[in-house]
């Protein structure tokens, strides 16, 4: 997916500027869990108030404006338990905020207008979703734990992690779960054709590429810092 290269963020400056710029930081802000009434503090203090680290912060919030860190940004265990709340955060979102969304559009056009077409839509989107629920379960259950279990004994604060497991195996065994999108994005709009009800339709193709989009920096966070950091981790002695 391509990105549109926004501002590169820095700690001065000030949140509500870039959210301005960028309306998709507002759900960057809740994966953080961080209220959106940001006043007029700067990146540097919302991060202060937060306890978030501000290089942490920043190399999320740049990759929601097009920018892969040159640097990981984790540096600690708080660092870690930060992005891994934050990732499990997302799944939460997909799950409870825009499976249910995405999934009521299509039942309302399907009602609306009967036919094989749209039964053919909803039953791609269902086995979809239902691959994204076992990766998330997957990430909740199997990797995030690792992860943390890796810091831990590398402070000498846990036994030694299960050696069967590794970053490598998550890095094959990670999928880019967004990529199927653009098959149901394609249906609407160049095989499926609804007379009228074009609101509607909007409103479904706009949760479809939001659903994409959150999906896609997902994915972008895991490969270019929580992957990473867990390759870092193993091999430092």
């Amino acid at each position: 997916m391509d990105l549109a290269c926004k501002t590169f963020i820095k700690c001065d400056m000030k949140v509500y500027d870039l959210i301005e710029e960028n309306h998709s930081l507002l759900l960057m802000l809740q994966h953080f869990e961080i209220d959106f009434r940001v006043d007029d503090l700067t990146v540097k203090q919302i991060c202060s108030n937060k306890g978030i680290s501000e290089n942490l912060f920043i190399a999320v919030a740049n990759l929601y404006n097009g920018f892969k860190p040159k640097a990981n940004p984790i540096r600690d265990i708080e660092d870690v338990m930060h992005i891994i709340k934050f990732l499990r955060n997302s799944h939460i979102y997909y799950r409870e905020d825009k499976y249910p969304e995405i999934s009521n559009y299509i039942h309302q056009l399907q009602e609306k207008h009967p036919g094989k077409e749209l039964v053919l839509l909803e039953q791609f989107f269902n086995v979809y979703f239902a691959e994204v629920i076992d990766h998330l379960a997957y990430e909740d259950n199997v990797a995030f734990p690792y992860f943390v279990k890796l810091i831990n004994e590398r402070q000498g604060n846990q036994h030694k992690v299960d050696s069967e497991y590794s970053a490598r195996e998550y890095s094959e065994h990670h999928t880019d779960i967004e990529l199927k999108l653009k098959d149901l994005k394609s249906l609407l709009l160049k095989h499926i054709s609804i007379r009228s009800d074009l609101t509607l339709k909007r409103k479904l193709l706009n949760s479809l590429f939001e659903l994409e989009y959150d999906l896609y920096i997902h994915s972008l966070i895991e490969e270019t810092i929580l992957i990473p950091f867990g390759y870092n981790m193993e091999t430092t002695v």
